[in-house]
């Protein structure tokens, strides 16, 4: 057996670069390259690696180890799981820096190799700098963070350990079911240990996503299901765009008469034009959606965890008359909210299932209510969106303004506050690849990290990000990212003086404003400074502007969109407001007693509420 002698590091990346994935029948480079901040844990190890890898496994720079690792996650998102990033820190806060990103990774089902430097394996000059020692047992370090929030988690202690744990990373990443980041953590000195490598080890491999079929049987519950059904719905989740199912399920729905709603991961799966698209569902959802969810005999979920916001908290389709199919890739999945389980991959399942439907549809009553409360939604959103001319627009105006000047090729990108929910509402979806919005971990700073990785993916399409004052002063570095490595971006910024989502969501639940508007925190007596958000996008090496109302930013839409470097516009926005009509009820505890009397009546509001959820 021919062998070739390299360090550990080196063997890693050599490795990473030899993978392939087949993708529409054409073969390409399973990773796209490597982001990296290098520190004393990583840099002469995986940095003199990754200099000589340079052509074929590219090294980005970031500002940031948290926001890098978003934008990886990002690339995998965009790229429906099918290619990824890794990202690599020293040990210390750069490590722990991306324990956040992990966890928004795993609780999306999206794939990322992260790689923490680790304190040394033979622990000569222990304790190092940026150690921590835990007393009672010298193992633990502070990469043991990850390993809640990784779904595969392995600690590299000798060079030859990477021949059985790097094939097994890669294959949880890529797997449909068990897809999640996975961490190698990298002892600085194990790093820079040479092994005599099989030469093998390091041939190209071309993966495949495996895609599995549906049990037989669970395959005719769900067919006998739905056969029954004479109002049925379809909920699209996040797996139809994985699965590579937006299509399919198009042309299921248009032969079936049945209408679809998207969750927020789902949303784009089809046009907001298709006949059977009725909009969000749940508590961000559209009436339309919401409406014929309630009055649903059998909802058919693809590809989605049916988290709260999709389910409004267990409320809203939960009634005891209902049949809910879970087609899910993942058995966890599909075995919640005591549904009929379907277990495989999207594209298959969906083909399977219409094959086996034969000449069934839904009502013609149940197709004429689905196009006439669509038409109602589409006025709706027509109105709250529309230019009303104020001075301090609402987030739905300018969402509508932004929606307006998007063309087919435009991907908007948004993540946490209140932002996320008025977009799941309101945007109009060209189709797949329009609308990426991270809400399974809402987390803010994911913004424009993230519009950096749809780029890097992306680079033919226009990419928009839309971020709240709050989200941009939690992490804006990437704009500098974004500017060096050439990957322009428009970003929007919704300047609402604090954190208004949770001011509404405050009050909402009897609280006195405190402690998120500007103006209700603790502050010196002239008040909080008022944040120059284009000198600050300048300074950073953005071309950025300040606007008023939404005239002016659908002028400064058309310049950001003919510009060539990233684009940052601001605007002051109401922090009041959010779009009445649609949604659904959100579980949010209220506290049994308090002193205000607001929240005394909030609770009982709540305690009536939690009577309509299905345990």
């Amino acid at each position: 057996m021919s062998t070739i002698r390299l360090t550990m590091a080196q063997a890693l990346v050599k490795y990473l670069a030899a993978q392939r994935i087949e993708i529409d029948g054409q073969e390409v480079a399973l990773f796209e390259g490597v982001f990296a901040i290098f520190g004393h844990g990583n840099v002469a190890g995986m940095g003199e690696a990754l200099y000589h890898v340079q052509d074929t496994l590219p090294t980005f720079r970031a500002h940031n180890e948290q926001a890098m690792a978003h934008a990886a996650i990002a690339f995998a998102k965009a790229n429906n799981r099918q290619r990824l990033m890794a990202a690599t820190s020293s040990i210390g806060p750069g490590a722990t820096n991306m324990v956040t990103a992990a966890a928004l990774a795993h609780a999306n089902r999206l794939p990322i190799l992260l790689l923490p430097g680790d304190t040394f394996a033979t622990r000569e000059p222990d304790p190092v700098l940026q150690q921590v020692e835990h007393f009672g047992d010298p193992t633990i370090t502070v990469n043991d963070c990850f390993r809640p929030v990784s779904r595969y988690f392995d600690r590299i202690s000798r060079p030859e350990q990477l021949l059985t744990s790097l094939p097994q990373a890669i294959a949880t990443m890529l797997d449909p079911e068990h897809c999640g980041p996975a961490t190698l953590a990298l002892p600085q000195d194990v790093q820079t240990f040479a092994y005599d490598y099989p030469e093998a080890f390091f041939t190209p491999k071309v993966h495949r996503i495996r895609r599995p079929p549906p049990d037989a049987y669970e395959l005719s519950q769900a067919v006998a299901a739905l056969k029954q059904a004479k109002r049925p719905l379809i909920i699209a989740g996040g797996g139809v765009h994985y699965a590579a199912a937006c299509e399919d399920l198009a042309e299921f729905a248009k032969a079936r008469g049945i209408p679809v709603a998207e969750t927020q991961a789902g949303k784009g799966a089809l046009a907001d034009s298709h006949s059977c698209a009725v909009g969000a569902i749940g508590v961000t959802g559209s009436a339309a959606a919401n409406q014929l969810a309630e009055q649903a005999d059998v909802i058919l979920a693809v590809g989605t965890r049916l988290q709260d916001f999709t389910t409004g908290s267990r409320a809203l389709f939960e009634s005891s008359d209902k049949t809910l199919i879970a087609l899910n890739v993942g058995r966890f999945d599909s075995l919640k909210h005591q549904a009929l389980p379907l277990s495989c991959d999207a594209l298959v399942g969906l083909g399977q299932l219409d094959a086996a439907l034969g000449e069934w549809r839904g009502s013609d009553e149940w197709r004429e209510q689905t196009s006439t409360l669509k038409r109602e939604w589409a006025e709706a959103v027509h109105r709250v969106t529309a230019d009303q001319g104020l001075a301090l627009p609402t987030d739905a105006q300018v969402i509508g303004a932004v929606n307006r000047q998007a063309g087919d090729d435009t991907t908007v990108v948004c993540a946490a506050g209140g932002l996320p929910g008025e977009l799941h509402k309101l945007w109009q979806c060209s189709g797949p690849g329009s609308y990426h919005v991270e809400y399974g971990f809402s987390c803010m700073g994911y913004e424009i990290a993230g519009g950096l990785g749809v780029k890097m993916a992306k680079p033919e399409r226009e990419v928009v990000v839309m971020v709240g004052d709050g989200s941009y002063l939690m992490h804006n570095s990437e704009l500098a990212t974004s500017v060096m490595l050439g990957h322009k971006l428009t970003v929007v910024v919704l300047d609402n003086r604090g954190y208004g989502c949770i001011n509404r969501l405050q009050q909402a639940t009897g609280g006195a404003g405190f402690n998120n508007l500007l103006e209700d925190c603790r502050t010196v007596e002239a008040g909080a400074p008022k944040t120059d958000f284009a000198a600050h996008a300048k300074a950073l090496g953005c071309e950025a502007e300040s606007v008023s109302g939404i005239a002016e930013l659908e002028q400064a839409l058309v310049r950001a969109r003919a510009a060539q470097s990233t684009y940052v516009i601001a605007l002051d926005t109401d922090p009041l407001p959010s779009t009445e009509e649609g949604g659904a009820w959100w579980d949010v505890a209220v506290p049994e007693v308090s002193e205000r009397e607001e929240v005394n009546t909030a609770y009982q509001g709540y305690r009536e509420a939690k009577q309509r959820q299905r345990h």
